[in-house]
């Protein structure tokens, strides 16, 4: 079953009642004016297990310690946004599978090699994908791309990732003078950031219900970053966010601000549609599937990681 991706921007109650989510907006809660029979109507229930993702982007939003523990319990990943609105924070459950210790223990112990190997297929898989994108917007030359890709050796030692998105990041949109893939550079840059966050939690997510530590990457080692992993599973996905915001931008005037419109478009990420194992999926779907195939690489069932591809 797709899992829910909710977004709260306003001041809102939530709180737990019998496995359900309830949602009381406070303007109507504290009018004394409107009438009971109103209030109760105002009052909206969402089943817990039918989420997967919620998103905290108001500064008056009240969450009860119940709520919290009940979306936890069913790997629901919570999303606290900054003052700019961007999110800043994410909220994972500690253990999500029945076997945790021997998953756990799997991936400690997995070999360098191994390692390596993933990183490889990672990375191929990333820029075939960054190279359908490209061949789709731009009907610009990719046969550099796919060589990169063939090439990428065990481990990437001569940075075949870095030559693709430089090649990439400058050619994607050509409309925007100069562009570069910078956290704090210009829009679409803010677009990106959103769609990376939203999937990152995706894949964050889908880790901890695998079984494994999001903090232990095969390639990413940042001591500061708590989801290295996320962030080394998430790279082939990311065209299919890069897809997503040049279409946004296509169709949207004003796409350098935020807007409620380009949030809830950029929240559709996780029921994007992908291919993977030949089959279509959506995205978060997919996730599952990728993750679920790390977990057997590390414990020596398969070598290959499934990843989705771009069409």
């Amino acid at each position: 079953m797709i899992k829910k991706t909710l977004y709260f921007g306003n001041p809102t109650y939530l709180s737990l009642t019998n496995e359900q989510l309830i949602i009381k907006l406070p303007e109507v809660e504290k009018n004394n004016t409107v009438p009971e029979s109103f209030k109760k109507e105002m009052i909206k229930t969402i089943p817990i297990e039918d989420i997967g993702v919620i998103i905290l982007d108001h500064k008056q939003i009240t969450i009860t310690q119940g709520l919290l523990e009940k979306l936890l319990d069913n790997n629901c990943a919570v999303i606290t946004c900054s003052s700019n609105r961007m999110p800043i924070g994410l909220l994972l459950p500690l253990c999500g599978n029945n076997t945790q210790n021997e998953r756990f223990t799997d991936q400690i112990n997995a070999s360098l090699p191994i390692k390596k190997q993933l990183w490889q297929q990672t990375i191929k898989q990333k820029i075939e994908n960054q190279a359908v994108v490209l061949h789709k917007n731009r009907k610009i030359t990719i046969k550099n791309m796919l060589v990169w890709a063939k090439d990428v050796k065990s481990g990437d030692p001569d940075n075949y990732e870095a030559r693709a998105a430089a090649y990439y990041w400058k050619t994607i949109f050509p409309n925007i003078p100069e562009f570069t893939r910078d956290r704090e550079g210009i829009p679409p840059n803010n677009l990106l950031n959103y769609g990376y966050a939203i999937l990152r939690a995706v894949v964050a997510r889908s880790l901890v219900s695998s079984g494994l530590l999001p903090t232990l990457g095969i390639h990413h080692h940042n001591k500061y970053n708590a989801y290295c992993l996320a962030d080394d599973i998430m790279e082939p996905y990311r065209p299919f966010v890069d897809q997503l915001v040049i279409d946004i931008i296509n169709n949207t005037p004003d796409y350098q601000v935020l807007t409620t419109d380009v949030k809830s478009k950029l929240l559709s990420i996780p029921v994007l549609d992908v291919k993977i194992n030949g089959k279509r999926s959506p995205l978060m779907i997919a996730v599952g599937q990728t993750t679920a195939s790390l977990y057997k690489c590390f414990s020596g069932e398969i070598r290959k990681i499934i990843y989705p591809t771009m069409t």
